[in-house]
């Protein structure tokens, strides 16, 4: 992984319930990137490097993921939900030395900054979703597209164990699956981040861990969600959307309109992309993150 991440230091650090590992490079204000599913820290690797001349920016593994702590879900799926995994992420922000700061999540880490956004508002600068509509969206849309393309959200959720005693006999088949017909942008995934994400998953422990966040995002997540929304808590940050336009979620959505539901100041951003943007279009990610990021900043100390 060094290879992908030159100059990125890494340390692991304790947040009292969870060790989360995190790569940090740069100088300027902080700012807070967040992988999805099945991935690392890594899926940064062609973003980050034009991020670090203008910010100090913290790579980091979500809480049963890469080289985070992968504590055994308890009965109520509180243990991987976005609640407790946002506030692991808080927790390093503030150990890192940032009060305050930008966060940017795709995929599962882009669920964790949203919940982030409305849990600590006081503490985020803005915050920039990846890819996806929010969760409470998804589950109140379901139909025939969604349930085909994200047959992994209720494959996953299913509890017994079934899922990850099939995973876990083929773990790289699986994660093969995931990447598979679900890119357009013109970078093909880097054979050294692909074998990262194998890695991390031919441990038991990842797999397990990941079902339960997916559990807890049909379970305990959307009773948050709902108590947001019962109590009109929205993001007031600016958010940043970006998506690509290949993906389920460009293709179904109008990811702006969707967010402007939740958040009170929302950017719009579409790149050539399907769903995993910083990879497959880094430069168009990067550009529109710096855009966002830069006049975040700018009028968070005017």
């Amino acid at each position: 992984m060094t290879g992908l991440l030159p100059g990125f230091d890494e340390r692991l650090v304790d947040v009292g319930e969870a060790h989360i590992r995190a790569r940090c490079a740069g100088s300027g204000p902080p700012l807070l990137l967040l992988h999805g599913y099945p991935e690392t820290l890594v899926m940064w690797h062609r973003v980050a490097p034009a991020l670090v001349d203008a910010f100090t920016v913290v790579l980091a593994d979500l809480r049963g993921y890469g080289g985070s702590s992968k504590p055994a879900s308890t009965g109520d799926d509180t243990t991987y939900a976005k609640r407790t995994m946002a506030d692991d992420q808080v927790r390093l922000m503030e150990l890192l030395g940032h009060e305050r700061f930008a966060v940017a999540g795709h995929d599962r880490g882009g669920r964790v900054a949203h919940r982030m956004a409305l849990d600590h508002a006081d503490r985020i600068v803005s915050v920039a979703v990846l890819d996806i509509v929010p969760t409470l969206h998804m589950f109140e849309n379901v139909d025939r597209a969604m349930a085909t393309s994200y047959f992994h959200w209720f494959f996953l959720a299913r509890p017994g164990g079934l899922p990850e005693s099939l995973i876990g006999a083929d773990p790289d088949a699986w994660l093969a699956s995931r990447f598979r017909g679900r890119h357009r942008g013109p970078s093909p995934f880097d054979p050294a981040a692909l074998e990262e994400y194998r890695r991390a998953f031919r441990d038991p422990a990842t797999i397990a861990a990941t079902c339960a966040d997916y559990r807890a995002a049909a379970s305990i997540d959307l009773v948050h969600d709902r108590a947001d929304r019962d109590a009109g808590r929205r993001v007031t940050a600016p958010l940043l959307a970006l998506w690509g336009s290949a993906s389920y979620v460009g293709r179904n959505f109008d990811p702006g309109r969707v967010w402007q539901g939740y958040a009170d100041r929302v950017t719009a951003t579409a790149v050539d992309a399907d769903h995993y943007v910083a990879e497959e279009a880094p430069a168009a990610t990067g550009d529109a993150l710096l855009r966002f990021l830069v006049g975040a900043f700018a009028a968070e100390v005017r």
